[in-house]
């Protein structure tokens, strides 16, 4: 139960800060009904759709209702996909209210202090510090080199955990030796015709647990006639900070990313991570009321591009072979890469330039498969709910690879294929890491 004086404090705060012209453009048309997975899966109840929601801030904002637990369960249990934004004729900002909402919401939330310390780990301690983030997916390596994985599953330490988190220690990557990371150059020049210089948004997860597409990504720019660079003392996005609460920590990490970008002039800024770009896109909103910042901002948008965009526009697909004989190939859309950076036709565009590949589109490949960030870890009951309905959309396709573009959509696509037992079977794979296979089996089969 809220304390009066809180559902006061927080009341006052919706009327301060909550856009309360983009809370009036909803027109409760129902367009975004369809398109939201959480409204889907409980049955079609109004608060927990985006129309639902938004009534329930404006409701706060207008003191027509107190904040309640209701309220928080409610955003709280949204994956923050956005595929409500595309669908919506008014062009409702719902993903803006809704990170403006749950932040009033965390600054006003009673925690034991055991969460109060873990959220400080994570948020200040952990992912701002890129350092830091290589020392503890490096001791993950070791963990997986060292037996010790095989060790925990065999004594059922594993046991221990949800199962979702137990069957997702499984699917992690081989993350490589710290020394690995730190030896990797930060400049790469271009093959062939030089057509662009390229400044790469590494990511913490990215360049860490997913070194190995952050090497598949600087391979593809290279071939496609990039030079890349690596900026130092880029960070986390920010992103995760910004889906939990904490918009003061993501704006001052997106002003160091800034900054570190701003040093090396690149034409543009390549990411390969959907979520990420999503938030990076969206640092002239996030620093709006800096005019300063705001303006840095804008240029640093203006450059964002996915990878897949960056060799669609480069011709990639049309200069270089590419061969996967007898692959039956589907996508899974990143939320955030679609409803946000509007980039999904490039990615299916060049896994239909694959060779001796035959692409499937999935139904309801643009619907969420359940990650959403740390959704997975913190909903695991809705999360499951999706993936399993998601799986049997995977299942008719008869893919033997499942494609995506984030990392957080590929570990739950990886999660999939264990739960329905098609490990060995059907593997999920990075864009990134499947099209620079097809380019090694071509270079194969004409060496």
């Amino acid at each position: 139960m809220m304390h009066a004086s809180t559902k006061k404090q927080i009341q006052k705060a919706f009327k301060q800060e909550m856009d309360y012209d983009e809370l009036l453009n909803c027109m409760r048309c129902g367009f975004c009904l369809p398109s939201c997975p959480t409204y889907i899966e409980m049955d079609h109840q109004e608060k927990y759709s985006p129309r639902g929601r938004i009534a329930l801030m404006k409701g706060v904002t207008d003191g027509v209702i107190e904040p309640s637990e209701e309220l928080s369960e409610s955003l709280d249990l949204c994956l923050g996909c956005r595929a409500c934004e595309p669908v919506c004729p008014s062009g409702v900002q719902y993903g803006h209210l809704l990170e403006d909402a749950r932040a009033i919401l965390q600054r006003h939330k009673k925690q034991s202090v055991g969460v109060k310390m873990l959220r400080k780990g994570i948020f200040d301690e952990l992912f701002p510090h890129q350092n830091r983030m290589e020392k503890v997916t490096g001791l993950l390596g070791f963990y997986q080199r060292s037996g010790l994985s095989h060790v925990a599953r065999k004594v059922g330490f594993m046991n221990l955990f949800p199962e979702s988190m137990a069957t997702m220690e499984k699917v992690l990557p081989e993350v490589p030796k710290r020394s690995e990371m730190k030896k990797r150059p930060r400049n790469f020049t271009h093959e062939g015709e030089k057509k662009a210089t390229v400044a790469l948004f590494a990511g913490c997860l990215m360049d860490t647990m997913f070194f190995e597409t952050n090497h598949a990504t600087i391979k593809l720019l290279r071939k496609a006639g990039c030079d890349v660079v690596i900026p130092e003392n880029q960070l986390c996005c920010g992103a995760l900070h910004g889906h939990n609460g904490e918009l003061e920590k993501s704006k001052e990490m997106a002003k160091k990313n800034i900054a570190a970008f701003e040093a090396v002039q690149a034409d543009y800024i390549i990411t390969n991570a959907g979520g990420c770009s999503a938030f990076l896109l969206e640092y002239n909103h996030l620093l709006n009321d800096e005019p300063e910042w705001a303006a840095r901002a804008e240029t640093f948008v203006s450059k964002l591009k996915d990878i897949s965009r960056i060799l669609i526009e480069l011709n990639f697909h049309k200069t270089h072979h590419l061969s996967l004989p007898n692959q039956i190939i589907t996508y899974q859309d990143s939320c955030h890469l679609r409803n946000v950076m509007k980039t999904f036709e490039e990615p299916r565009i060049l896994l239909k330039a694959i060779e001796g590949a035959h692409f499937v589109e999935m139904e309801g490949a643009d619907t969420c498969c359940g990650s959403a960030g740390d959704y997975n870890i913190v909903q695991p009951g809705m999360a499951m709910q999706i993936l399993d309905h998601k799986m049997e959309k995977v299942a008719a396709t008869q893919a033997q690879i499942i494609v995506t573009a984030n990392p957080g959509c590929l570990l739950e696509m990886k999660l999939g294929v264990e739960r329905t037992q098609q490990t060995g079977k059907v593997r999920a794979m990075h864009i990134a890491d499947v099209l620079v296979e097809a380019l090694a089996d071509h270079e194969k089969q004409h060496a």
